[in-house]
């Protein structure tokens, strides 16, 4: 059965024998330790060199390290059941297979282009970092380059570190999705080597005093007040509080930002179709990540606020933010910022890696249902969609090279939560549309924790800020025109198996 054409649901049956197509097929060649890998590589990375420095100092203070701790549970609750549909569904496409599956065509373009948001985005913001954090490690070892970036008048620019770290990863992932775990698994090494060091030299200058105030007392909103409605968050805008800046307010605001850095087990399931024993590993690989993660970014965030007060964490006038280092300088330990910056290196190396990775798995699965271009979706004889590839490669790479980088992660955070929120409703459904179906790995207390990881990621998305709540609707919109202006006529249920074909 290839599915219900009247409501567009893509069988699961029919989903895993589209994994047989010659032309589209995906050699089979990661473990669990190369899904792990690959989760802690896209988690470990910009969030604990830059963003735990200024979540603490604009947001939360010292309790960034409990904002750590509501953000892992609610993707523990969400990680449940992406470890059930994954080892169920094994096939690329993550969330996006996964809705097609129970919810329908409809639903599933909502998810896949909600993805193309996630990680797209996401991928060439890490690349504009990693140029940064080039040019200071080039700095500090005695290079004299004070920029990866050159200025082209207005608002653009032409930023070759961008350019230069997308076109290496792009030709990694091009040449083969195992040469991309062993490249992953190296370079996580040495980041992970970096922060452990970075941990056990920071300890010796933590003061208990600097975690006084843990929560600390709301801030004033300031005098613009259509700025601070479009900053705050929805919830603090709805309570009547008029800031989200430190208080109760600002931890759970915090949640909802530091979420940004567990966004790597959603792209460990975009790799199901390429797993060798994907009923065992996939779980495996999710919640295993998952753990790894939690607990280096409440270590570090620990560390971080006992190293110095959370006001010398502020962003300053000028724009600058804190970062790692900053509490190091701070404490007259310079030389560390040498080994952070190598490590902040290595971290968002991997983790362009796997986003990019990401994006080419998910619309591999979209253009193999006909919702994009099919012809894109051809593996070839390496096994990997070397099409795509180049052409996410190309795209984030004109993205990230001539454009500002802003700080997007909220954008990125609410696409991400928006489709934990749909896996976890598709865990009921599919328990109760599919009874039969074998799962090698079951959601335990269903359905107690599909609803709790339903609350849990609406609250987080509730605590996001009202822009960014506005642009997530403005790309909705976009979404469901080029859907109905392309995707829904030539997709799978809108064309015959022949027509299919000679799309090829």
């Amino acid at each position: 059965m290839a599915g219900d054409r009247q409501s567009r649901v893509k069988s699961i049956e029919q989903s895993i024998a589209d994994t047989d197509e010659p032309d589209s097929k995906l050699r089979k060649e990661l473990g669990a330790l190369d899904l792990v890998v690959f989760g802690v590589a896209v988690a470990v990375g910009a969030g604990i060199f830059t963003l735990t420095a200024r979540a603490a100092g604009d947001v939360a203070g010292p309790s960034v390290s409990l904002a750590f701790v509501l953000a892992a549970i609610a993707c523990g609750l969400a990680a449940l059941c992406y470890a059930e549909f994954a080892s169920t569904v094994p096939v690329a496409g993550s969330a996006y297979t996964f809705s097609y599956a129970t919810f329908g065509e409809l639903v599933a373009w909502v998810v896949g282009w909600d993805l193309v948001l996630e990680f797209a985005l996401a991928a060439g913001v890490v690349a504009k970092g990693w140029s940064a954090y080039l040019a200071q490690f080039l700095e500090l070892v005695g290079v004299p380059l004070k920029s990866a970036s050159v200025s082209l008048g207005g608002a653009f620019t032409f930023d070759w570190g961008a350019l230069l770290i997308i076109a290496a990863l792009t030709w990694v992932i091009a040449t083969g999705v195992k040469l991309s775990s062993r490249v992953s698994q190296v370079i996580t090494a040495i980041k992970i080597a970096v922060v452990l060091l970075v941990l056990v030299v920071g300890v010796g200058y933590v003061k208990l005093a600097n975690y006084t105030p843990y929560i600390p007392p709301a801030a004033d909103s300031g005098s613009g007040a259509t700025a601070s409605v479009l900053t705050q968050s929805l919830v603090s805008l709805v309570g009547g509080s008029s800031t989200s800046t430190f208080g109760v307010y600002g931890l759970l605001a915090a949640a909802s930002l530091v979420f940004f850095a567990f966004i790597g087990f959603d792209v460990v399931a975009t790799t199901a179709e390429e797993t060798r024993n994907p009923a065992k590993d996939l779980p495996r690989g999710i919640i295993g990540s998952l753990i790894v993660v939690t607990v280096l970014y409440v270590a570090v965030s620990l560390v971080l606020t006992g190293m110095v007060n959370y006001t010398q964490l502020a962003t300053q006038p000028d724009g600058t933010h804190a970062t790692l280092a900053t509490a190091f300088a701070l404490n007259g330990v310079n030389w560390a910022a040498v080994i952070i910056s190598l490590g902040a290196l290595a971290g968002l190396t991997t983790v362009v890696l796997v986003l990019l990775l990401g994006q080419t798995r998910v619309l591999f699965a979209m253009c193999r249902d006909g919702l994009m271009p099919r012809r894109l979706a051809h593996t070839g004889s390496r096994g990997t969609p070397t099409r795509i590839t180049l052409l996410v490669g190309v795209v984030v790479a004109i993205a990230a090279t001539f454009f500002p980088a802003s700080s997007l992660e909220e954008m990125v955070n609410i696409g991400t939560l928006f489709a934990f929120v749909l896996v976890s409703i598709g865990v009921l459904v599919l328990r109760r549309t599919r009874p039969d179906l074998p799962r090698a790995f079951r959601t335990p207390l269903v359905p107690l924790i599909p609803i709790l990881a339903v609350l849990a990621c609406a609250w987080l998305m509730l605590n996001l800020s009202v822009e960014t709540w506005l642009r997530f609707v403005v790309w909705m919109a976009i979404g469901f025109v080029v859907y109905y202006a392309y995707g829904r006529g030539h997709s799978r249920f809108a064309v015959g198996p022949a027509e299919r074909s000679r799309s090829r």
